[in-house]
């Protein structure tokens, strides 16, 4: 008995590698992409320990140590394809504190996952003058995990020709509203309700 077990032994040991080895290059396949967030996430935590540059109250300074991550994976780097729209559709995204801000709708991509179609709509500040797009969105982690209100994405301007964008959403972060304070944020249109969850990026910043 213990000949023929020995292979079964051997096989299962087999899969073990293979899974985990699947698993940690879904995680840390890009040494420099890690690198990178690891130090972009560095940075924002020195802003929010800084007295004039953090969105937290003056009394959480002092015993601020770090925001809360999910772990990045490579398959939260989403390929989406792109669909350009009409140049001057705008859109009013209502503020928490009253009023709202305007945006242009420049374009809406679209992924699949898990066999569920999933819509956003990429949004452009009336002012044009930030070189990146903001995509506001909620999703089924909200209150579970992540921030209750939805949370932000910021996307690089597509080129001319390009017919697919990267949605990162291992660089997915809160609004300064999740932090407290009287910060008066956009809130995601219902355009970009996300009917998945999307563990990546920020975590609420409390249990």
């Amino acid at each position: 008995m213990a000949s023929l077990s020995a292979p079964k032994i051997l096989l299962g040991l087999g899969l073990v590698f293979v899974v985990g080895y699947v698993a940690t290059d879904l995680v840390f396949s890009d040494d420099q992409y890690l690198l990178k967030l690891k130090q972009e996430r560095k940075q924002k935590n020195e802003q929010f320990r800084g007295h004039r540059t953090s969105p937290l109250p003056e009394e959480l300074h002092e015993n601020f140590d770090s925001l809360r991550y999910y772990a990045p994976q490579a398959i939260w780097r989403i390929s989406a394809d792109l669909q350009r729209l009409p140049p001057g559709d705008t859109i009013s995204l209502p503020l928490t504190q009253g009023g709202a801000d305007k945006y242009t709708r420049y374009a809406r991509v679209s992924f699949d996952w898990q066999s569920h179609k999933q819509t956003v709509t990429l949004l452009q500040r009336v002012s044009k003058t930030d070189p990146t797009l903001f995509v506001p969105f909620t999703d089924r982690t909200n209150g579970h995990g992540s921030y209750g209100g939805g949370r932000y994405l910021d996307v690089e301007m597509p080129g001319e020709n390009d017919r697919q964008i990267t949605l990162d959403f291992n660089r997915t972060y809160n609004p300064y509203c999740a932090y407290g304070g009287n910060f008066s944020c956009p809130m995601p249109p219902k355009e970009n309700w996300l009917t998945i969850e999307i563990p990546a990026g920020e975590k609420s910043y409390k249990e």
